[in-house]
């Protein structure tokens, strides 16, 4: 009984050294056949920077050309237009570096198993020097979902590539059209020119800064100015809703009478974006006013234009900081205060001097603590007029100069009722926080004794 037991269980042990063996074997097989797989290209000998020519053939049925031109991509069938070059260079790209996952079929008797007799997708292609196209076939997705079965024309063995690159080749011809709006020098913008609902929003640029021209004469905000360049540059078309619009078509899409425009000047260069009508919930039709193409883009860009002049203005106050203010001077009433940084000499840091009244050298964390308030005062509202403002007797009038003495900023403030209201010599009057400006005050009292 012994014997037969020790002989089973050496039988067994020999099973599964042999059984081991196979499955390590096997293993090692697919894991080298697969690794070899995985470092072969489908197009082992394509440059994607050689290649000047795409035709591709969706799912939907469609087809579009592609043509490189003065080092650009250009769409010339089914309608010349701008391609996108991103979209494109995607294209090539994916057929310079694919490769196959795996072989699926050597030697395939029918490629209707694979969905390769009539291919869902096509791609034909041309690099410098070829006289005939380089053709690759996708078929359906393979039984896990995780590859597409493809083939090459030239070639009879059927293979698998990685699903995702479905949504690299499968495009349309919208899908590769270059959607910019309207093309300018987003750098060279020094006049914008907005109209909408028939009241006009101008902005004029002289160095660095942003003005607005109309309805007001007044500072603009640079990053709001900046913000509406860019996103009119970056917008993108959401569909075409037609090549060759009739007048009839103008109508039907509110562009007879345009919403709003929008035109950038560039020196002598300008450009022009018209927005029409309602398209859907989210988007308008619009149109770039040098050619007649209708498209729809995205709502928000309307509304956008739809702005008014207080929603650009700086709403800051001032725009020195505490930390580059050289000269302070603040009249309330008969009261004149006056404070002078004075530089430090040499590693010794600038103190600040109050001039007036009493004078003396003021602790340098406090006088920095109050103009820091007075830098961070913003307008909560602004108004045509200065009635009803107190600014006709100023409560308060602060003097900066800043920037090494090299710019200066002048502020009145007025009272009303509660009411605090400013002006830094613009139209109107801007209405301000009264806890920001009765905070400013508490803490200027303790250091203008």
């Amino acid at each position: 009984m012994k014997t037969r037991g020790l002989w089973s269980t050496l039988a067994l042990v020999v099973v599964l050294a042999g059984l081991g063996a196979y499955i390590y074997f096997v293993l090692n097989k697919q894991t080298d056949s697969s690794s070899s797989s995985k470092q072969e290209k489908v197009f082992a000998s394509v440059s994607a920077d050689k290649i000047d020519e795409v035709k591709v053939s969706s799912s939907a049925g469609d087809a579009t050309t592609i043509k490189k031109e003065n080092g650009g991509w250009q769409i010339v069938q089914p309608a010349a237009a701008k391609a996108d070059d991103n979209e494109v260079n995607g294209i090539t790209s994916a057929l310079a570096s694919l490769e196959v996952t795996r072989v699926v079929d050597p030697n395939p008797s029918s490629l209707n198993d694979y969905g390769l007799s009539n291919p869902r997708i096509e791609i034909d292609f041309k690099s410098a020097g070829d006289k005939d196209y380089r053709k690759l076939l996708i078929g359906e997705k393979t039984p896990t979902g995780g590859g597409l079965f493809a083939k090459r024309a030239d070639e009879k063995r059927v293979i698998s590539i990685p699903a995702f690159q479905e949504s690299t080749f499968d495009k349309k011809p919208f899908d590769l059209r270059d959607k910019t709006l309207i093309k300018f020098d987003r750098d060279k913008v020094d006049q914008i020119d907005i109209v909408a609902n028939g009241k006009p929003v101008d902005f004029a640029k002289s160095g660095s800064d942003w003005t607005i021209t109309k309805p007001i004469a007044a500072k603009a905000d640079f990053g709001s100015v900046e913000g509406l360049v860019g996103k009119v540059q970056t917008a993108q078309m959401k569909s075409i809703a037609s090549d060759a619009p009739s007048p009839a078509d103008l109508k039907k899409f509110g562009l007879d009478k345009p919403q709003a425009t929008i035109e950038l000047a560039a020196g002598s260069s300008k450009a022009t974006l018209e927005i029409g009508g309602k398209a859907d919930d989210t988007t308008v039709y619009a149109r770039d006013a040098s050619k007649p193409m209708v498209m729809t883009i995205d709502k928000s860009l309307a509304d956008d234009l739809e702005k008014g002049a207080d929603d650009y203005r700086v709403k800051d106050l001032f725009q020195f900081r505490a930390y580059n203010a050289n000269h302070v001077e603040i009249t309330r009433g008969d009261q004149k205060i006056v404070f002078d940084r004075v530089k430090g000499e040499g590693d010794k840091p600038d103190k600040w001097h109050r001039a007036s009244p009493n004078p003396a050298d003021v602790d340098r964390d406090k006088v920095d603590g109050v103009l820091a308030k007075l830098a961070n005062m913003r307008a909560t509202s602004f108004l045509d007029t200065t009635a009803k403002t107190g600014l006709d007797k100023p409560a308060m009038t602060v003097d900066v100069k800043f920037d090494d003495n090299k710019k200066e900023e002048k502020v009145t403030f007025g009272k009303q009722g509660d009411d605090t209201f400013a002006s830094r010599g613009e139209p109107g009057a801007m209405k301000i926080d009264t806890a920001d400006y009765t905070e400013f005050n508490k803490a200027l009292d303790e250091i203008a004794k």
